[in-house]
């Protein structure tokens, strides 16, 4: 019986073919390098290794700017404004 109900529930919890192209269309959205294309036809596989590189992009920008923000704080007075947001910004 319990066979039966984990069978039940991991159908319950797929995503359906429409769902999934309702996703793969707002990634189509959100991604720059697909979204300034002129061509719509983007295979759904295309959009996801996209979306895995401008994700890797962005974290590779956030640590950027953290490591110019930790640098920017060793030039400056430790108890300024300045400072504390600078430090706020990097514990984020």
């Amino acid at each position: 019986m319990s066979s039966r109900r984990s069978r039940q529930q991991s159908s319950s919890s797929r995503i359906s073919d429409d769902q999934i192209i309702e996703l793969v269309s707002k990634l189509r959205q959100l991604v720059p390098e697909i979204r300034h294309r002129r061509s719509d036809k983007v295979s759904a596989s295309k959009v996801l290794q996209e979306t895995c590189n401008y994700i890797r992009s962005l974290h590779r920008e956030v640590d950027d700017l953290s490591e110019r923000l930790s640098q920017l704080l060793v030039t400056i007075d430790a108890d300024s404004p300045e400072a504390n947001i600078i430090r706020s910004l990097i514990n984020q």
